[in-house]
């Protein structure tokens, strides 16, 4: 599937942190507050690995298993459909991308199919903090890789594929860092600053929930 051509338009952010950073939480209050997207990696993968027949399904199941990252073909590929669908269907052309890209090969290939990121939000936050969280959101969540075993593996595969990622970005004056590890109220109202001093003219256009 090729990009459509009014992905030229598209406003893309990519969003970072480690497992339990937040990524989720402050994503869909900007969603809720502003006329972008939120689209989550982890959510899109999910989904698609309960599709009967799907090509990935079985790749993804052993992959939140074992902590691991997919091909970037995979990746890219879910996400330009969920980002296609919602601009023909809904027209929006701002995206919020929630936990991608994971690996260099994932920008590469994204670039070169869809359009380069306007900027990369990436909440910092320590360890410690993201294991506590997680831990949490076990005794409710019922997800697979919320354990301590694959939480362990995760933070892993973060520091090793995904760190060098927002160093590669960085170098472009791409990178949004966020203090992370703070309450999460002073945190969102930290983004929000940060990305109203950014894109204030695409955010503003048609505010919600803000009157």
């Amino acid at each position: 599937m090729s990009a459509p051509h009014d992905s030229s338009k598209w406003t893309i952010i990519f969003v970072l942190g480690g497992p339990g950073a937040g990524k989720g939480t402050h994503c869909g209050k900007l969603a809720a507050n502003y006329p972008i997207a939120h689209l989550s990696m982890g959510d899109i993968l999910r989904e698609e690995q309960e599709k009967p027949g799907s090509r990935w399904g079985e790749l993804i199941r052993r992959n939140i298993l074992e902590g691991v990252i997919g091909p970037p073909e995979m990746s890219v590929s879910l996400l330009e459909a969920a980002m296609t669908k919602k601009y023909e269907k809904e027209g929006i052309s701002v995206f919020l991308l929630d936990g991608f890209p994971r690996r260099i090969e994932h920008v590469e290939l994204f670039e070169t199919r869809i359009c380069a990121p306007a900027a990369v939000l990436f909440l910092d936050c320590p360890e410690e903090v993201m294991q506590e969280r997680l831990l949490k959101r076990a005794e409710t969540s019922g997800r697979v890789d919320d354990t301590i075993a694959i939480i362990r593996k995760r933070f892993k595969t973060f520091t090793e594929t995904t760190t060098p990622v927002i160093e590669h970005l960085r170098t472009q004056d791409k990178v949004i860092r966020n203090d992370a590890g703070k309450d999460t109220d002073a945190v969102y109202e930290q983004i929000q600053v940060m990305m109203e001093e950014k894109f204030g003219d695409v955010l503003k256009t048609s505010k919600r929930g803000r009157d």
